[in-house]
């Protein structure tokens, strides 16, 4: 969990990493890192969209970051 500002926490809303990501390269990689591990986790679905912005960044700048995750039994 990162601790952001209520503001902050508005502006991204309900949207995914298609629509929005963080402003640094560092925490976007943390951002999709940790997408990854809440969708694997509880099983979740992803749109196209939301599959193919993941794929650009797990493929280019954070091809270096590893999800572990434990499902939800």
């Amino acid at each position: 969990m990162v601790a952001v500002t209520a503001r902050t926490n508005r502006s991204k809303s309900n949207q995914d990493p298609a629509d929005r990501m963080p402003p640094s390269l560092e925490a976007q990689c943390r951002y999709v890192g940790e997408w990854v591990v809440t969708k694997l986790r509880w099983g979740l679905t992803a749109d196209d969209r939301e599959l193919e912005a993941l794929k650009v960044y797990a493929e280019g700048p954070c091809e270096d970051t590893i999800v572990r995750y434990t499902p939800v039994v």
